[in-house]
């Protein structure tokens, strides 16, 4: 699989969000075809995984690290701090108080049977904790040989600078998609005059993008789908045409949905990374194979021309998510 640079780390064009595996899809999958399946990324050519202490909490860590072990030193493993975790915490309360991040590095890098942490990310902007104690703190763990890059995730354009300043920022990873674009008119200009990359988590709409969900589909108990706006079952009426729009012009290219949804994103910069979930063998080998896509001019402007307009309805995430979303 081609490669893509996020500041000075290569990683493959295609990376795996993890989080599905374990958290926020329903039930857990079964651990053996957990691990099968990444074992599989492996074998398709990803070499870019990302997790978080606050999948589970923990366990999709340790899946993670028991299933890339064998990859040791061929792999990059992206974990994420920054969530206060302790019994009785409200859900959604920030910690990122430097000596959390370092108990938080060393607990992560034992689930992950790793050495060093490829890439650490704050998971959220703490409005408790100046961005600069948090990037002194993240410095500290890389001059101690316990991380190698730093990031941050769903911060907002300033936050970005003045962490950026402190420790330099290999990757920001944010939702961007044909369907979620405010990126474009702060951070994305940001990214590109720091030399630092995009990590797409949701390129594909939390599924959405893909075709396979309508007003008719149901998801299971603990699916978050069934908390966001832009899922009601009349928001996903409303929005049907961006899908539609998109099934039209990848039958054209005979590719899928998903491909076509992907290979738009990697056009767009050579700086960015989508990091597509998924629980399916099919699905991965789909959304590997996207990394071959190639959309030319022509293509590019009949998707904006087809998609670039379309109202979206329904908010992204619920009112408290969106509470701590570009900071």
């Amino acid at each position: 699989m081609q490669q893509r640079k996020l500041g000075n780390l290569e990683v493959s064009a295609i990376g795996l969000g993890c989080m599905g595996l374990s958290f926020g899809y329903g039930p857990p999958t079964d651990r053996r075809d957990a691990i099968k399946l990444l074992r599989a990324a492996v074998e398709r050519g990803i070499t870019f995984f990302d997790t978080a202490e606050i999948y589970g909490p923990f366990t999709n860590e340790e899946l993670v690290g028991e299933a890339l072990e064998p990859f040791k030193g061929q792999v990059v493993i992206a974990t994420k701090f920054g969530a206060d975790l302790r019994p009785g915490k409200p859900p959604l309360t920030m910690r990122s108080d430097p000596e959390h991040i370092k108990e938080v590095a060393d607990a992560s890098l034992k689930r992950l049977r790793v050495d060093v942490i490829d890439l650490f990310y704050q998971h959220r902007v703490d409005p408790n904790v100046p961005i600069e104690d948090v990037a002194g703190a993240v410095k500290d763990l890389i001059r101690a040989g316990k991380v190698k890059h730093f990031g941050l995730s769903e911060a907002g354009a300033a936050t970005i600078r003045r962490a950026h300043a402190v420790q330099p920022i290999a990757a920001v990873q944010s939702e961007y998609s044909l369907w979620h674009r405010e990126l474009e008119r702060e951070v994305l200009p940001t990214l590109e005059e720091l030399g630092i990359g995009l990590v797409s988590f949701g390129p594909l709409g939390k599924g959405y993008l893909t075709g396979a969900i309508d007003e008719r589909t149901e998801f299971p108990p603990g699916d978050f789908r069934n908390m966001i706006p832009r899922f009601t079952a009349d928001a996903r009426k409303a929005n049907r045409a961006l899908p539609e729009v998109l099934a039209a012009l990848a039958a054209r290219l005979h590719i899928t949905p998903a491909q076509l949804a992907l290979g738009w994103l990697l056009a767009r910069k050579p700086w960015i990374v989508p990091i597509p979930g998924t629980r399916k063998l099919t699905q991965l080998s789909d959304n590997a194979a996207a990394a071959d896509v190639e959309l030319s001019a022509a293509d590019l402007a009949a998707i904006e021309e087809a998609a670039g307009n379309l109202a979206v309805i329904g908010a992204r995430y619920p009112e408290a998510f969106e509470k701590l979303t570009g900071r």
